[in-house]
């Protein structure tokens, strides 16, 4: 009995570790240079005021994406996205970090605010957490969920909220919440960012109406990496600084607290004030900037 039980062990540990060698293989998968295709529609909609109702377009774009690996720890993995646009312009696009068996998130509540959460650690045995940064750094969503492989697939799959993204906050302002179910799909070629999204209304009592629904598909196509030069070179340039804002961001999520943020200053976000800054701004240049976005309480 007791060599049996051994072996069950011993077969455990094995399965565990094949499960979260393909787990980061399929991470890191989506690092390099990228031809994107971004793709959405609104599906449905249900306003109560359907007369004045304006749906969103259809939107179609294409462009140039540098994924930077940034962090290749054993419990955590972190990938900065570059976008290359016109003629070597590079824009600093959003940040995905990937947790192993992370117990701390932070939900999006509709009003510039995220609720901290500690989830059993029963909840989350061999879970990947995605947490996911604004082009400043500042949170925008996070979710955990399991790796799938299986039948030649491998895919990830987690719904949780977030705050609207720049194609619609640009555009409107009906609503609080997108209520995204995201799907990381790796593929011969590539990656696929699949959307299934609820725009919501939140009342300040925390009820929920869903406006209308959206589907997204982001289409993630590898090539080579010389053609992400410009982005490459950026981010030797760059990454010092941007690690001292990270460096800020880390302690105040380290507090495991909610946080509310002004949405601007002087009519500006976040990462205008940031980029008024110099390459070599010092942390606490970087950390009063932040803090000034920070409301209280």
């Amino acid at each position: 009995m007791k060599n049996y039980l051994l072996l069950a062990i011993l077969f455990l540990s094995v399965s565990t570790y094949a499960q979260k060698t393909e787990d980061v293989k399929s991470i890191k998968a989506m690092c390099g240079c990228y031809e994107i295709k971004f793709n959405f529609a609104e599906t449905f909609n249900y306003p109560k005021d359907s007369a004045n109702y304006k749906a969103s377009k259809v939107k179609h774009e294409t462009a140039l994406e540098w994924a930077q690996l940034i962090e290749d720890g054993t419990d955590k993995i972190s990938i900065q996205h570059l976008l290359i646009v016109g003629k070597g312009h590079i824009v600093k696009h959003w940040r995905q970090d990937w947790l192993f068996e992370n117990t701390k998130l932070y939900d999006y509540n509709g009003f510039e605010d995220w609720k901290f959460k500690s989830l059993p650690k029963d909840k989350v045995k061999g879970q990947w957490t995605q947490k996911v940064y604004e082009v400043d750094d500042k949170p925008r969503y996070e979710g955990s969920a399991s790796w799938i492989h299986a039948d030649g697939r491998h895919y990830w799959e987690n719904t949780t909220n977030a705050p609207l993204p720049r194609r619609e906050y640009t555009q409107r302002s009906d609503y609080n919440i997108t209520k995204r179910t995201n799907v990381h799909e790796i593929i011969k070629d590539g990656w696929i960012h699949d959307q299934d999204n609820d725009k919501i209304i939140r009342d300040e009592k925390g009820n929920d109406y869903v406006l209308a629904q959206e589907k997204g598909h982001n289409t993630y196509t590898k090539v080579d990496d010389s053609k992400c030069e410009a982005a490459q070179k950026w981010w030797v340039a760059n990454q010092e600084f941007w690690k001292k804002v990270r460096t800020k961001w880390d302690a105040e999520f380290a507090k495991n607290k909610d946080i509310k943020l002004k949405s601007d200053i002087d009519g500006k976000p976040l990462y205008m004030h940031l980029s008024k800054l110099k390459a070599d701004a010092s942390q606490e240049e970087i950390n009063t900037v932040i803090d000034s976005f920070i409301v209280s309480k």
